[in-house]
Protein backbone atom coordinates (compact mmCIF):
# COMPACT_ATOMS: atom_id res chain seq x y z
CA UNK A 1 0.00 0.00 0.00
CA UNK A 2 1.23 3.65 -0.45
CA UNK A 3 0.61 6.36 1.80
CA UNK A 4 -0.31 9.93 0.60
CA UNK A 5 0.42 12.62 3.30
CA UNK A 6 -1.91 15.80 3.51
CA UNK A 7 -1.25 19.20 5.13
CA UNK A 8 -3.06 21.86 5.08
CA UNK A 9 -1.31 24.88 5.30
CA UNK A 10 -2.14 28.93 5.87
CA UNK A 11 0.67 31.24 6.34
CA UNK A 12 3.38 28.82 7.46
CA UNK A 13 6.33 30.73 5.71
CA UNK A 14 8.29 30.64 9.32
CA UNK A 15 8.02 27.03 9.51
CA UNK A 16 6.56 25.17 6.59
CA UNK A 17 10.27 24.18 5.20
CA UNK A 18 11.48 22.50 8.91
CA UNK A 19 8.08 20.43 8.93
CA UNK A 20 8.65 19.29 5.51
CA UNK A 21 12.09 18.52 5.29
CA UNK A 22 11.46 15.43 8.57
CA UNK A 23 8.86 14.01 6.24
CA UNK A 24 11.76 13.16 3.42
CA UNK A 25 12.39 10.10 4.96
CA UNK A 26 8.59 8.88 4.04
CA UNK A 27 8.96 10.31 0.38
CA UNK A 28 11.98 8.40 0.00
CA UNK A 29 10.36 4.88 0.89
CA UNK A 30 7.26 6.23 -1.43
CA UNK A 31 5.07 8.50 0.47
CA UNK A 32 3.52 11.00 -1.61
CA UNK A 33 3.22 14.61 0.18
CA UNK A 34 0.17 17.15 -0.77
CA UNK A 35 0.36 20.36 0.71
CA UNK A 36 -3.04 22.19 0.41
CA UNK A 37 -2.64 26.20 0.59
CA UNK A 38 -5.71 28.18 1.92
CA UNK A 39 -4.26 31.48 0.04
CA UNK A 40 -1.48 32.03 2.22
CA UNK A 41 0.16 35.63 1.73
CA UNK A 42 3.37 35.18 2.81
CA UNK A 43 5.94 32.55 1.29
CA UNK A 44 4.57 29.60 2.17
CA UNK A 45 3.54 28.20 -1.13
CA UNK A 46 7.33 28.91 -2.62
CA UNK A 47 9.30 27.50 0.67
CA UNK A 48 6.90 24.14 0.18
CA UNK A 49 6.71 23.53 -3.86
CA UNK A 50 10.53 21.85 -3.41
CA UNK A 51 9.84 19.45 -0.96
CA UNK A 52 6.39 18.54 -1.57
CA UNK A 53 5.15 16.23 -4.33
CA UNK A 54 2.28 18.35 -5.09
CA UNK A 55 1.37 21.81 -4.00
CA UNK A 56 -2.65 22.84 -5.00
CA UNK A 57 -4.68 25.35 -3.46
CA UNK A 58 -8.11 25.36 -2.30
CA UNK A 59 -10.97 27.68 -0.55
CA UNK A 60 -9.40 28.29 3.19
CA UNK A 61 -10.66 26.21 6.00
CA UNK A 62 -9.05 23.00 6.92
CA UNK A 63 -11.71 20.32 6.13
CA UNK A 64 -12.10 22.02 2.43
CA UNK A 65 -7.99 21.94 2.12
CA UNK A 66 -7.85 18.59 2.95
CA UNK A 67 -10.70 17.18 1.02
CA UNK A 68 -9.11 18.57 -2.06
CA UNK A 69 -5.77 17.26 -0.76
CA UNK A 70 -7.53 13.48 -1.05
CA UNK A 71 -8.99 14.52 -4.41
CA UNK A 72 -5.98 14.30 -5.92
CA UNK A 73 -3.80 11.47 -3.74
CA UNK A 74 -2.87 8.73 -5.11
CA UNK A 75 -2.31 6.63 -2.06
CA UNK A 76 -4.21 3.20 -0.98
CA UNK A 77 -3.51 5.27 2.38
CA UNK A 78 -4.65 9.15 3.70
CA UNK A 79 -2.57 10.78 6.91
CA UNK A 80 -3.92 14.22 7.76
CA UNK A 81 -1.12 16.17 9.14
CA UNK A 82 -1.18 19.94 10.75
CA UNK A 83 1.50 21.73 9.78
CA UNK A 84 2.70 21.73 13.37
CA UNK A 85 2.11 18.38 14.45
CA UNK A 86 5.25 16.03 14.22
CA UNK A 87 5.54 12.71 13.34
CA UNK A 88 6.76 9.89 14.92
CA UNK A 89 9.62 7.93 13.51
CA UNK A 90 8.46 5.49 10.98
CA UNK A 91 5.13 6.79 10.93
CA UNK A 92 4.65 5.26 7.85
CA UNK A 93 5.77 1.58 8.55
CA UNK A 94 3.65 1.83 11.75
CA UNK A 95 0.14 2.87 9.46
CA UNK A 96 0.43 0.42 6.91
CA UNK A 97 1.55 -2.44 9.39
CA UNK A 98 -0.91 -1.62 11.97
CA UNK A 99 -3.37 -1.27 9.36
CA UNK A 100 -2.48 -4.29 7.90
CA UNK A 101 -2.42 -6.26 10.72
CA UNK A 102 -5.49 -5.13 12.95
CA UNK A 103 -7.64 -5.01 9.92
CA UNK A 104 -9.13 -1.86 10.14
CA UNK A 105 -9.95 1.24 8.09
CA UNK A 106 -8.93 4.02 9.91
CA UNK A 107 -7.25 4.96 12.99
CA UNK A 108 -4.58 7.79 14.33
CA UNK A 109 -1.57 8.47 16.39
CA UNK A 110 -1.20 8.96 20.24
CA UNK A 111 -0.67 13.15 21.20
CA UNK A 112 2.12 14.87 23.07
CA UNK A 113 1.43 18.47 22.95
CA UNK A 114 4.73 20.82 22.96
CA UNK A 115 5.05 23.41 25.51
CA UNK A 116 6.54 24.58 29.25
CA UNK A 117 3.25 24.64 31.63
CA UNK A 118 2.97 21.23 33.42
CA UNK A 119 -0.90 20.74 32.52
CA UNK A 120 -0.04 20.12 28.79
CA UNK A 121 1.16 16.59 29.63
CA UNK A 122 -2.11 15.15 31.49
CA UNK A 123 -4.40 17.48 28.32
CA UNK A 124 -2.66 14.77 25.93
CA UNK A 125 -3.47 11.77 28.76
CA UNK A 126 -6.60 12.75 28.61
CA UNK A 127 -7.04 13.36 24.83
CA UNK A 128 -5.71 9.48 24.24
CA UNK A 129 -8.03 8.07 26.98
CA UNK A 130 -10.99 9.85 25.71
CA UNK A 131 -10.54 8.98 21.73
CA UNK A 132 -10.06 5.25 22.95
CA UNK A 133 -13.22 5.65 24.90
CA UNK A 134 -15.41 7.32 22.32
CA UNK A 135 -13.67 5.77 19.22
CA UNK A 136 -13.20 9.52 18.33
CA UNK A 137 -9.71 11.47 16.85
CA UNK A 138 -8.61 15.33 16.42
CA UNK A 139 -6.69 16.43 14.14
CA UNK A 140 -3.84 17.14 16.28
CA UNK A 141 -3.62 13.07 16.39
CA UNK A 142 -2.31 12.73 12.88
CA UNK A 143 -5.90 10.88 11.83
CA UNK A 144 -5.45 8.43 8.70
CA UNK A 145 -7.85 6.55 6.49
CA UNK A 146 -8.14 3.73 3.92
CA UNK A 147 -9.46 5.47 0.35
CA UNK A 148 -12.12 3.10 0.69
CA UNK A 149 -13.03 4.25 3.65
CA UNK A 150 -12.82 8.01 3.49
CA UNK A 151 -14.48 8.30 0.27
CA UNK A 152 -17.53 5.87 1.92
CA UNK A 153 -17.53 8.07 5.10
CA UNK A 154 -17.82 11.02 2.80
CA UNK A 155 -14.37 12.80 3.30
CA UNK A 156 -13.73 15.96 5.35
CA UNK A 157 -16.96 18.65 5.14
CA UNK A 158 -16.05 21.91 4.59
CA UNK A 159 -17.43 23.04 7.56
CA UNK A 160 -15.83 26.08 9.64
CA UNK A 161 -14.38 23.93 12.92
CA UNK A 162 -14.94 20.41 14.44
CA UNK A 163 -13.85 18.90 11.03
CA UNK A 164 -12.00 16.14 12.09
CA UNK A 165 -14.98 15.32 15.17
CA UNK A 166 -17.89 15.24 12.49
CA UNK A 167 -15.20 12.91 10.01
CA UNK A 168 -14.89 10.36 13.31
CA UNK A 169 -18.35 10.15 13.79
CA UNK A 170 -18.44 8.62 9.81
CA UNK A 171 -15.38 6.67 9.94
CA UNK A 172 -16.28 4.98 13.53
CA UNK A 173 -19.72 3.71 11.69
CA UNK A 174 -17.38 1.28 9.94
CA UNK A 175 -15.78 0.30 12.71
CA UNK A 176 -13.51 1.08 15.61
CA UNK A 177 -9.89 3.10 15.11
CA UNK A 178 -6.91 2.34 15.62
CA UNK A 179 -4.90 4.02 18.23
CA UNK A 180 -1.45 3.73 17.38
CA UNK A 181 0.53 4.22 20.94
CA UNK A 182 3.59 5.99 18.72
CA UNK A 183 3.26 10.02 19.67
CA UNK A 184 2.72 12.32 17.41
CA UNK A 185 4.14 15.52 18.55
CA UNK A 186 1.66 18.55 18.35
CA UNK A 187 2.42 22.43 19.51
CA UNK A 188 1.29 23.89 22.28
CA UNK A 189 0.83 27.48 21.29
CA UNK A 190 -2.61 27.83 21.50
CA UNK A 191 -3.21 26.05 24.66
CA UNK A 192 -0.78 28.09 26.11
CA UNK A 193 -1.69 31.65 24.65
CA UNK A 194 -5.60 31.07 25.46
CA UNK A 195 -4.57 29.27 29.22
CA UNK A 196 -4.18 25.91 28.97
CA UNK A 197 -7.18 25.80 31.64
CA UNK A 198 -9.71 27.75 29.59
CA UNK A 199 -8.90 25.75 26.76
CA UNK A 200 -9.68 22.86 28.18
CA UNK A 201 -12.83 24.33 29.32
CA UNK A 202 -13.52 25.67 25.53
CA UNK A 203 -12.72 22.86 23.74
CA UNK A 204 -14.93 20.45 25.99
CA UNK A 205 -17.95 23.08 25.20
CA UNK A 206 -17.38 23.47 21.70
CA UNK A 207 -17.59 19.42 21.38
CA UNK A 208 -20.65 19.09 23.57
CA UNK A 209 -22.47 22.15 21.55
CA UNK A 210 -21.35 20.63 18.41
CA UNK A 211 -23.20 17.16 19.50
CA UNK A 212 -26.21 18.78 20.47
CA UNK A 213 -26.60 20.16 17.16
CA UNK A 214 -25.27 23.84 17.01
CA UNK A 215 -24.20 25.02 13.37
CA UNK A 216 -19.76 25.15 12.91
CA UNK A 217 -20.12 28.66 11.80
CA UNK A 218 -21.62 29.76 15.33
CA UNK A 219 -18.87 27.53 17.16
CA UNK A 220 -16.30 29.06 14.99
CA UNK A 221 -17.33 32.46 16.09
CA UNK A 222 -17.35 31.45 19.46
CA UNK A 223 -13.87 29.80 19.32
CA UNK A 224 -12.98 33.29 18.18
CA UNK A 225 -12.69 33.38 14.44
CA UNK A 226 -14.91 33.79 11.52
CA UNK A 227 -15.66 31.19 9.03
CA UNK A 228 -12.97 31.02 6.03
CA UNK A 229 -10.89 33.73 8.25
CA UNK A 230 -8.27 30.93 9.71
CA UNK A 231 -6.82 27.25 8.21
Amino acid sequence: MRLSIIVPVLNEAAGIAAALARLAPLLDRGAELIVVDGGSDDDTVARARPLASHVIGAPRGRGAQMHRGAEIARGDVLLFLHADTVLPEAADRLVLDGLARSGRAWGRFDVAIAGRHPLLAAVARMMNLRSRLTGIATGDQAMFATRAAYDSAGGFADIALMEDIALSRRLRRLGPPLCLRARALTSGRRWERGGVVRTIVLMWALRFLFWCGVSPDRLARWYGYAPRLEA
